[in-house]
Protein backbone atom coordinates (compact mmCIF):
# COMPACT_ATOMS: atom_id res chain seq x y z
CA UNK A 1 0.00 0.00 0.00
CA UNK A 2 1.48 3.41 -0.75
CA UNK A 3 0.35 6.96 0.66
CA UNK A 4 0.25 9.81 -1.55
CA UNK A 5 0.55 12.79 1.29
CA UNK A 6 -0.27 16.30 0.15
CA UNK A 7 2.13 18.73 -1.53
CA UNK A 8 2.26 20.62 1.20
CA UNK A 9 3.27 17.57 3.95
CA UNK A 10 6.61 18.42 4.68
CA UNK A 11 8.74 15.03 7.52
CA UNK A 12 9.16 17.74 9.87
CA UNK A 13 5.62 18.89 9.61
CA UNK A 14 2.87 18.16 12.63
CA UNK A 15 0.40 16.18 10.42
CA UNK A 16 3.56 13.85 9.14
CA UNK A 17 4.62 13.22 12.88
CA UNK A 18 1.37 12.27 13.63
CA UNK A 19 0.69 9.71 10.38
CA UNK A 20 4.15 8.39 11.07
CA UNK A 21 3.25 8.03 15.01
CA UNK A 22 0.03 6.22 13.60
CA UNK A 23 1.91 4.14 11.22
CA UNK A 24 4.42 2.82 14.00
CA UNK A 25 1.67 1.28 15.98
CA UNK A 26 0.32 -0.67 14.12
CA UNK A 27 1.08 -4.72 14.56
CA UNK A 28 3.02 -6.00 11.61
CA UNK A 29 3.57 -3.23 9.44
CA UNK A 30 6.92 -0.93 8.63
CA UNK A 31 7.24 1.70 6.42
CA UNK A 32 9.41 3.20 4.31
CA UNK A 33 9.31 7.30 2.99
CA UNK A 34 10.03 8.26 -0.35
CA UNK A 35 10.25 12.15 -1.96
CA UNK A 36 10.08 13.11 -5.32
CA UNK A 37 11.58 15.88 -5.81
CA UNK A 38 10.01 18.09 -8.70
CA UNK A 39 11.11 21.40 -10.18
CA UNK A 40 7.91 23.27 -8.74
CA UNK A 41 6.83 20.99 -5.61
CA UNK A 42 7.71 17.90 -3.77
CA UNK A 43 6.03 14.94 -3.16
CA UNK A 44 6.25 12.38 -0.12
CA UNK A 45 5.06 9.06 -0.62
CA UNK A 46 4.76 6.21 2.21
CA UNK A 47 5.92 3.02 1.02
CA UNK A 48 3.72 0.71 3.87
CA UNK A 49 5.35 -3.32 3.83
CA UNK A 50 3.81 -6.08 5.70
CA UNK A 51 0.46 -7.64 6.52
CA UNK A 52 -1.39 -4.53 4.29
CA UNK A 53 -4.19 -6.45 3.21
CA UNK A 54 -5.55 -6.25 6.41
CA UNK A 55 -6.07 -2.61 6.23
CA UNK A 56 -8.86 -0.59 5.28
CA UNK A 57 -8.01 2.17 2.39
CA UNK A 58 -10.78 4.03 3.70
CA UNK A 59 -9.56 3.98 7.06
CA UNK A 60 -5.96 4.91 5.78
CA UNK A 61 -7.55 7.89 3.75
CA UNK A 62 -8.53 9.94 6.59
CA UNK A 63 -5.64 9.97 8.25
CA UNK A 64 -3.71 13.72 9.11
CA UNK A 65 -1.29 14.37 5.32
CA UNK A 66 -3.05 11.61 3.29
CA UNK A 67 -3.98 13.09 -0.20
CA UNK A 68 -4.45 9.30 -1.78
CA UNK A 69 -4.12 5.42 -0.97
CA UNK A 70 -2.93 3.41 -3.64
CA UNK A 71 -3.45 -0.17 -3.07
CA UNK A 72 -0.44 -2.17 -4.45
CA UNK A 73 -0.73 -4.43 -7.43
CA UNK A 74 2.60 -6.02 -8.28
CA UNK A 75 6.03 -6.82 -6.55
CA UNK A 76 8.10 -3.61 -7.99
CA UNK A 77 5.83 -1.05 -5.74
CA UNK A 78 7.89 2.02 -6.18
CA UNK A 79 8.41 2.03 -9.96
CA UNK A 80 5.56 0.29 -10.75
CA UNK A 81 2.16 1.90 -11.75
CA UNK A 82 -0.44 0.49 -9.65
CA UNK A 83 -4.05 0.20 -10.24
CA UNK A 84 -5.66 4.19 -10.50
CA UNK A 85 -2.03 5.16 -10.69
CA UNK A 86 -1.55 8.27 -12.83
CA UNK A 87 1.31 10.17 -10.63
CA UNK A 88 3.89 12.05 -12.58
CA UNK A 89 6.72 9.74 -14.86
CA UNK A 90 9.51 12.11 -15.09
CA UNK A 91 12.89 13.35 -13.36
CA UNK A 92 15.23 16.32 -14.04
CA UNK A 93 18.81 15.66 -14.34
CA UNK A 94 21.57 18.86 -14.97
CA UNK A 95 19.12 20.78 -16.89
CA UNK A 96 17.75 17.50 -18.48
CA UNK A 97 14.03 16.32 -18.37
CA UNK A 98 13.41 12.43 -18.87
CA UNK A 99 10.12 10.91 -18.72
CA UNK A 100 7.67 9.04 -21.01
CA UNK A 101 6.07 11.75 -22.83
CA UNK A 102 9.85 12.99 -24.69
CA UNK A 103 12.51 11.76 -26.23
CA UNK A 104 16.01 11.70 -26.51
CA UNK A 105 19.00 10.50 -28.76
CA UNK A 106 21.88 9.40 -26.77
CA UNK A 107 24.62 9.03 -30.20
CA UNK A 108 27.87 8.48 -29.18
CA UNK A 109 31.01 5.96 -28.68
CA UNK A 110 30.46 2.25 -27.40
CA UNK A 111 33.67 2.58 -25.61
CA UNK A 112 36.30 5.70 -25.73
CA UNK A 113 39.46 4.95 -27.66
CA UNK A 114 41.39 8.11 -28.09
CA UNK A 115 41.13 11.70 -27.04
CA UNK A 116 40.75 12.83 -30.77
CA UNK A 117 37.60 10.26 -31.82
CA UNK A 118 35.73 11.64 -28.40
CA UNK A 119 36.24 15.16 -29.50
CA UNK A 120 34.85 14.25 -32.97
CA UNK A 121 32.07 12.35 -31.53
CA UNK A 122 31.49 15.33 -29.16
CA UNK A 123 31.09 17.68 -32.01
CA UNK A 124 29.09 16.14 -34.32
CA UNK A 125 26.67 15.71 -31.08
CA UNK A 126 26.65 19.28 -30.65
CA UNK A 127 26.43 20.16 -33.95
CA UNK A 128 22.96 18.26 -34.67
CA UNK A 129 21.57 20.25 -31.40
CA UNK A 130 21.55 17.10 -29.05
CA UNK A 131 22.70 17.68 -25.15
CA UNK A 132 23.48 13.76 -24.30
CA UNK A 133 25.58 11.55 -25.36
CA UNK A 134 27.74 7.55 -24.84
CA UNK A 135 30.75 6.93 -23.70
CA UNK A 136 31.86 3.57 -22.48
CA UNK A 137 34.47 3.93 -19.99
CA UNK A 138 34.09 0.83 -18.89
CA UNK A 139 33.15 -2.21 -20.69
CA UNK A 140 32.55 -6.14 -19.48
CA UNK A 141 33.49 -8.70 -22.13
CA UNK A 142 32.73 -11.85 -22.54
CA UNK A 143 36.42 -12.62 -23.52
CA UNK A 144 39.12 -11.92 -20.86
CA UNK A 145 41.13 -11.00 -23.43
CA UNK A 146 39.18 -8.17 -25.27
CA UNK A 147 39.30 -4.52 -24.52
CA UNK A 148 38.15 -4.10 -21.24
CA UNK A 149 37.29 0.13 -21.33
CA UNK A 150 40.44 2.73 -20.26
CA UNK A 151 38.60 2.97 -17.36
CA UNK A 152 39.28 6.42 -15.22
CA UNK A 153 41.80 7.38 -17.20
CA UNK A 154 39.89 8.54 -19.80
CA UNK A 155 37.51 10.40 -17.62
CA UNK A 156 39.02 13.77 -17.34
CA UNK A 157 38.86 14.30 -21.11
CA UNK A 158 35.79 12.39 -21.83
CA UNK A 159 34.42 15.14 -19.10
CA UNK A 160 36.35 18.21 -20.10
CA UNK A 161 35.35 17.94 -23.69
CA UNK A 162 31.68 17.24 -23.06
CA UNK A 163 31.98 20.54 -21.13
CA UNK A 164 33.62 22.22 -23.91
CA UNK A 165 30.50 20.89 -26.38
CA UNK A 166 27.60 21.71 -23.70
CA UNK A 167 26.62 17.57 -23.64
CA UNK A 168 24.95 18.00 -20.04
CA UNK A 169 24.58 13.94 -20.00
CA UNK A 170 26.56 11.24 -20.67
CA UNK A 171 25.89 7.82 -20.14
CA UNK A 172 28.58 5.62 -18.75
CA UNK A 173 28.04 1.87 -18.24
CA UNK A 174 29.93 0.86 -14.59
CA UNK A 175 30.59 -2.87 -14.03
CA UNK A 176 32.07 -2.20 -10.29
CA UNK A 177 30.34 -0.39 -7.39
CA UNK A 178 34.02 1.75 -6.71
CA UNK A 179 33.64 3.20 -10.14
CA UNK A 180 31.28 5.23 -9.13
CA UNK A 181 33.40 6.60 -6.41
CA UNK A 182 36.05 7.10 -9.57
CA UNK A 183 33.49 9.24 -12.40
CA UNK A 184 32.32 11.21 -8.66
CA UNK A 185 36.52 12.23 -8.43
CA UNK A 186 36.80 12.62 -12.02
CA UNK A 187 34.18 15.09 -12.23
CA UNK A 188 35.05 17.07 -9.41
CA UNK A 189 38.69 17.61 -10.13
CA UNK A 190 37.18 18.90 -13.82
CA UNK A 191 34.84 21.43 -12.43
CA UNK A 192 31.66 19.33 -12.71
CA UNK A 193 31.38 20.28 -16.55
CA UNK A 194 29.01 17.69 -17.38
CA UNK A 195 26.52 15.22 -15.72
CA UNK A 196 26.90 11.13 -16.02
CA UNK A 197 24.15 8.73 -16.06
CA UNK A 198 25.12 5.19 -14.92
CA UNK A 199 24.71 2.66 -17.34
CA UNK A 200 24.24 -0.99 -15.74
CA UNK A 201 24.54 -3.66 -18.44
CA UNK A 202 22.87 -6.59 -19.19
CA UNK A 203 25.37 -9.29 -17.53
CA UNK A 204 24.51 -7.37 -14.49
CA UNK A 205 20.93 -7.06 -14.21
CA UNK A 206 20.76 -9.32 -11.60
CA UNK A 207 23.83 -8.45 -10.11
CA UNK A 208 21.86 -7.67 -6.75
CA UNK A 209 24.86 -5.69 -4.63
CA UNK A 210 26.12 -3.36 -7.96
CA UNK A 211 22.33 -2.76 -8.10
CA UNK A 212 21.92 -2.21 -3.79
CA UNK A 213 25.21 -0.33 -3.98
CA UNK A 214 24.11 2.03 -7.03
CA UNK A 215 20.68 2.15 -5.56
CA UNK A 216 22.35 3.74 -2.31
CA UNK A 217 23.77 6.71 -4.43
CA UNK A 218 21.14 9.47 -5.06
CA UNK A 219 23.71 11.74 -7.30
CA UNK A 220 23.27 9.64 -10.84
CA UNK A 221 20.51 8.79 -12.36
CA UNK A 222 20.46 5.00 -13.91
CA UNK A 223 20.04 3.21 -16.89
CA UNK A 224 19.05 -0.14 -16.25
CA UNK A 225 19.25 -2.82 -19.40
CA UNK A 226 17.33 -5.10 -19.35
CA UNK A 227 18.78 -8.64 -18.57
CA UNK A 228 19.21 -10.94 -21.92
CA UNK A 229 18.59 -13.77 -20.70
CA UNK A 230 15.88 -12.94 -18.18
CA UNK A 231 12.44 -12.52 -18.54
CA UNK A 232 10.74 -9.43 -18.44
CA UNK A 233 9.14 -9.51 -15.01
CA UNK A 234 12.78 -10.49 -13.48
CA UNK A 235 14.42 -7.63 -15.25
CA UNK A 236 11.99 -5.20 -13.80
CA UNK A 237 12.48 -6.38 -10.45
CA UNK A 238 16.17 -5.65 -10.61
CA UNK A 239 14.89 -1.63 -11.44
CA UNK A 240 12.91 -2.29 -8.22
CA UNK A 241 16.61 -3.14 -6.40
CA UNK A 242 17.88 0.79 -7.30
CA UNK A 243 14.25 2.29 -6.14
CA UNK A 244 14.47 0.43 -2.95
CA UNK A 245 17.86 1.80 -1.99
CA UNK A 246 16.25 4.91 -2.56
CA UNK A 247 17.21 6.04 -6.05
CA UNK A 248 13.96 6.22 -8.12
CA UNK A 249 15.45 8.25 -11.32
CA UNK A 250 15.72 4.96 -13.37
CA UNK A 251 15.46 4.64 -17.51
CA UNK A 252 14.50 1.18 -17.97
CA UNK A 253 16.69 -0.08 -21.30
CA UNK A 254 15.59 -2.35 -23.81
CA UNK A 255 18.71 -3.61 -26.00
CA UNK A 256 17.44 -7.01 -27.50
CA UNK A 257 17.24 -10.61 -26.05
CA UNK A 258 19.78 -13.68 -26.38
CA UNK A 259 18.47 -16.46 -28.89
CA UNK A 260 19.11 -17.25 -32.25
CA UNK A 261 15.59 -16.76 -33.10
CA UNK A 262 16.52 -12.90 -33.89
CA UNK A 263 19.71 -14.16 -36.25
CA UNK A 264 21.00 -13.07 -38.69
CA UNK A 265 20.64 -9.75 -36.06
CA UNK A 266 23.36 -10.19 -32.70
CA UNK A 267 19.56 -10.44 -30.11
CA UNK A 268 16.46 -10.79 -30.87
CA UNK A 269 14.61 -7.18 -31.05
CA UNK A 270 11.92 -6.82 -28.17
CA UNK A 271 10.84 -3.28 -28.65
CA UNK A 272 7.47 -3.86 -28.95
CA UNK A 273 7.98 -4.30 -25.01
CA UNK A 274 8.17 -0.25 -24.73
CA UNK A 275 4.40 0.02 -24.05
CA UNK A 276 4.43 -2.75 -22.43
CA UNK A 277 7.30 -1.05 -19.74
CA UNK A 278 5.26 2.00 -19.73
CA UNK A 279 1.65 0.88 -18.50
CA UNK A 280 3.76 -1.31 -16.05
CA UNK A 281 5.86 1.17 -14.60
CA UNK A 282 7.04 4.95 -14.58
CA UNK A 283 9.82 4.50 -15.78
CA UNK A 284 11.05 6.01 -19.19
CA UNK A 285 12.08 3.42 -21.62
CA UNK A 286 15.12 3.42 -23.59
CA UNK A 287 15.94 1.57 -26.73
CA UNK A 288 19.27 0.39 -28.13
CA UNK A 289 19.43 -0.70 -31.76
CA UNK A 290 22.78 -0.86 -32.46
CA UNK A 291 23.04 -3.54 -29.95
CA UNK A 292 20.57 -5.85 -31.04
CA UNK A 293 21.00 -5.24 -34.02
CA UNK A 294 24.60 -5.77 -34.43
CA UNK A 295 25.79 -4.62 -38.18
CA UNK A 296 25.01 -2.06 -40.85
CA UNK A 297 22.87 -4.51 -42.99
CA UNK A 298 20.43 -2.81 -45.38
CA UNK A 299 17.33 -3.94 -46.63
CA UNK A 300 16.50 -3.85 -49.94
CA UNK A 301 15.05 -0.33 -49.79
CA UNK A 302 17.86 1.11 -48.72
CA UNK A 303 17.33 1.75 -45.34
CA UNK A 304 19.72 0.15 -42.78
CA UNK A 305 18.90 -2.25 -40.18
CA UNK A 306 19.51 0.28 -37.48
CA UNK A 307 17.35 2.53 -38.65
CA UNK A 308 14.37 0.02 -38.98
CA UNK A 309 14.49 -1.00 -35.74
CA UNK A 310 14.78 2.34 -34.27
CA UNK A 311 12.20 3.69 -36.02
CA UNK A 312 10.18 0.77 -34.60
CA UNK A 313 11.10 1.64 -31.01
CA UNK A 314 10.28 5.20 -31.47
CA UNK A 315 6.90 5.26 -32.65
CA UNK A 316 6.16 2.80 -30.08
CA UNK A 317 6.70 5.86 -27.59
CA UNK A 318 10.45 5.07 -26.90
CA UNK A 319 11.80 7.98 -24.50
CA UNK A 320 15.65 7.45 -25.08
CA UNK A 321 17.91 6.56 -28.17
CA UNK A 322 21.23 4.92 -27.38
CA UNK A 323 22.66 4.38 -30.30
CA UNK A 324 26.92 3.30 -31.75
CA UNK A 325 28.59 6.08 -33.45
CA UNK A 326 32.20 5.94 -34.45
CA UNK A 327 34.29 8.63 -36.61
CA UNK A 328 36.42 5.43 -37.98
CA UNK A 329 34.45 2.09 -37.39
CA UNK A 330 36.92 0.20 -38.68
CA UNK A 331 39.52 1.37 -35.96
CA UNK A 332 36.95 1.35 -33.38
CA UNK A 333 37.88 -1.22 -30.20
CA UNK A 334 34.39 -2.69 -29.30
CA UNK A 335 31.38 -3.02 -31.53
CA UNK A 336 32.91 -1.26 -34.96
CA UNK A 337 30.94 -3.21 -36.98
CA UNK A 338 27.71 -1.72 -35.70
CA UNK A 339 28.43 1.64 -35.50
CA UNK A 340 27.01 4.62 -37.67
CA UNK A 341 29.22 7.24 -39.29
CA UNK A 342 29.00 10.67 -38.25
CA UNK A 343 28.03 11.70 -41.95
CA UNK A 344 24.83 9.74 -41.05
CA UNK A 345 24.35 10.96 -37.84
CA UNK A 346 21.72 13.62 -39.86
CA UNK A 347 20.21 11.05 -41.85
CA UNK A 348 19.63 9.31 -38.49
CA UNK A 349 18.38 11.89 -36.86
CA UNK A 350 15.95 13.32 -39.23
CA UNK A 351 14.76 9.56 -39.44
CA UNK A 352 14.26 9.65 -35.40
CA UNK A 353 12.00 12.78 -36.22
CA UNK A 354 9.71 11.46 -38.81
CA UNK A 355 9.08 7.89 -36.60
CA UNK A 356 8.42 10.76 -33.77
CA UNK A 357 5.98 12.55 -35.11
CA UNK A 358 4.24 8.90 -36.78
CA UNK A 359 4.05 8.10 -33.02
CA UNK A 360 2.55 11.71 -31.32
CA UNK A 361 -0.39 11.38 -33.94
CA UNK A 362 -0.81 7.99 -33.52
CA UNK A 363 -1.45 8.90 -29.31
CA UNK A 364 -3.06 12.28 -30.67
CA UNK A 365 -5.73 9.90 -32.70
CA UNK A 366 -6.35 7.02 -29.64
CA UNK A 367 -6.61 10.70 -27.09
CA UNK A 368 -9.41 11.26 -29.54
CA UNK A 369 -11.36 8.32 -29.81
CA UNK A 370 -13.94 6.74 -27.63
CA UNK A 371 -12.71 4.33 -25.33
CA UNK A 372 -13.97 0.84 -24.82
CA UNK A 373 -15.51 0.83 -21.26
Amino acid sequence: MILILHPDVTTESEPFLHLTGYLERLPGIQFRVHQVVGAQQTVTEVYLIGNTAALQAEDIRVLPGVERVVRVSREYRILGRHQGDTRPTFFEYNGVRFGQDNLHVFAGLCAVDTPEHVELMMRAVADQGLSCTRMGAYKPRTNPYSFQGHGKACLPYVFELAGKYGIRVVAMEITHESQVEEIRHALEETGHPTGVMLQIGTRNAQNFELLKSVGRQQEFPVLLKRGFGITLEESLNAAEYLASEGNRRVVFGLRGMKTNLGDPHRNLVDFAHVPVVKRLTRMPVCADPSHSVGSRDRAPDGVLDVFHVTAQAVIAGANMILVDFHPKPAAALVDGPQALLLSELPLFLEDVRIAREAYERRAALAASSPRAA
